[in-house]
């Protein structure tokens, strides 16, 4: 019997975007609604969804059934049914009652900001910690809602008479199973977090400091870091193309080496159950000698997204997750200029340095620029060493920057710059040198 195959190809997932706006709530330093749009479009269609309808609808009121009004319901019905949408995508915090209230008068999945950039770091997250990262607000988003879940069950009812919602044996089954999983996984994830403390320590006995990129979503960061270290991390025109923290050694042009590490891109609006997972993306920041912030300054809402960065950054600084002068050790990177003519064409940079990670544009002034920060927080000493003491010359060659060096017959006068702290490391390990008046 012969077989037929079919040749027809997966139907494609026809997506909405919605974003429903409170004009009075916002002020002209927040994103403009088109932009605010734009993104969620981009998010949307980041988990494969093939936008074919999207929408601003102004708030005069938040509905407590829908959050949406409800001739903004009706219309948007008649828009779902004809348009075939499968997924609708409401760019807003969802109460469980909202959503399911949506479903049915949609007839389509319904899903909120939340859980749509839940469901893009699940896909993306790659490292153990950064799945059990996501696993964990996975879990915590959705015990919040197991009340939605089981409305089949409704016959089941607990308590005395008519108290106790539908289905509430299976609700607590679940929530309880639900509750011994985030315990597993936390214990996972502090194992995880001890591992990486330990290669974090085994990182700084090494003379290699660390540059961190951060910067919003797609703003280049691992085009940039790709460009800078010839490596080949996944970089795409797509928000969160990357998730988990990449890095890798580079030379500056005064020969000297550091760690480049790539990190997770910032969003506005975080979802609350992905704060705990995102900052921990950011431990290489905390650790970090300089903070390159690296900006799409092609997009309209940079300025905006520059303040989504550094709100983010004040919160852990708030909660003593990185140092209170952060912004101290920080070089502004305006990413794209390409797209804008060249450096040549911006106004003002000010502090900031201009560059194209795509043409390579800009990208020898930046190292320069990071070795000359490198520089400013080291301090030049002159030690008298012994010819015989071969482990202390060693030790300052591998951990500074060797300036001079003069020989005679019993020793060498060596003129190093240093870090701070491995000036103290290094005059505690080797007591019997001492450093020399300037």
């Amino acid at each position: 019997m012969a077989t037929i195959l079919s040749d027809t190809k997966p139907v494609a997932t026809r997506g909405a975007v919605i974003l429903p706006w409170e004009k009075s709530a916002h002020d002209q330093d927040v994103r403009a609604a088109e932009a605010r749009l734009e993104e969620a479009v981009g998010l949307a269609a980041s988990i494969g969804l093939v936008i074919v309808l999207q929408a601003t609808l102004l708030l005069r009121t938040r509905r407590s059934a829908t959050l949406l009004g409800k001739g903004q319901v009706d219309s948007l019905k008649i828009a779902v049914q004809a348009e075939k949408i499968d997924v609708l995508v409401v760019d807003a915090r969802l109460s469980p009652a909202q959503q399911r209230n949506l479903e049915t008068e949609f007839g389509c999945k319904v899903i909120d900001r939340t859980g749509l950039i839940l469901d893009i770091f699940g896909a993306r997250a790659a490292t153990k910690e950064g799945t059990l990262q996501v696993e964990l607000a996975h879990l915590e988003y959705q015990r919040s809602r197991l009340v939605r879940l089981w409305t089949h069950l409704e016959r089941q009812r607990g308590g005395f008479g008519f108290l106790g919602g539908p289905g509430e044996t299976q609700i607590e089954a679940d929530r309880r199973m639900i509750g011994d999983r985030i315990v597993r996984l936390k214990k996972d994830l502090e194992q995880v977090r001890r591992t990486r403390g330990l290669h974090r320590q085994a990182r700084k006995r090494v003379p290699f400091p660390v540059v961190a990129l951060v910067g919003y979503t797609n703003a280049g960061k691992s085009t940039l870091f790709n460009a800078l270290t010839g490596a080949t991390v996944y970089a795409k025109d797509q928000l969160f193309a990357t998730l988990d923290p990449t890095m890798r050694a580079i030379t500056l042009p005064s020969g000297r080496r550091v760690i480049l590490s790539d990190t997770v891109g910032f969003i506005s609006d975080l979802p609350t159950e992905l704060i705990a997972a995102f900052r921990a993306t950011l431990e290489e920041v905390a650790e970090a000698d300089i903070i390159l912030h690296v900006r799409d300054i092609a997009h309209p809402d940079s300025a905006a997204q520059k303040k989504d960065v550094f709100h983010v950054l004040e919160g852990m600084a708030r909660d003593n997750m990185i140092e209170p002068d952060w912004s101290g050790r920080m070089i502004e990177v305006l990413n794209k200029v390409d797209l804008l003519g060249g450096p040549e064409e911006l106004a003002q940079l000010g502090d900031a340095i201009g560059i194209s990670a795509i043409t390579g544009d800009g990208l020898p002034e930046l190292l320069a620029l990071i070795d000359q920060q490198m520089t400013a927080t080291m301090e030049e000493v002159r030690y008298r060493v012994p010819l015989s003491d071969g482990a202390a010359s060693a030790w300052l060659y591998q951990h500074g920057e060797v300036l001079n060096r003069m020989d005679d017959e019993s020793g060498a006068n060596i003129t190093v710059r240093i870090k701070a702290e491995d000036r103290a490391r290094f005059e505690m390990l080797f007591k019997q040198v001492e450093p020399l008046l300037a």
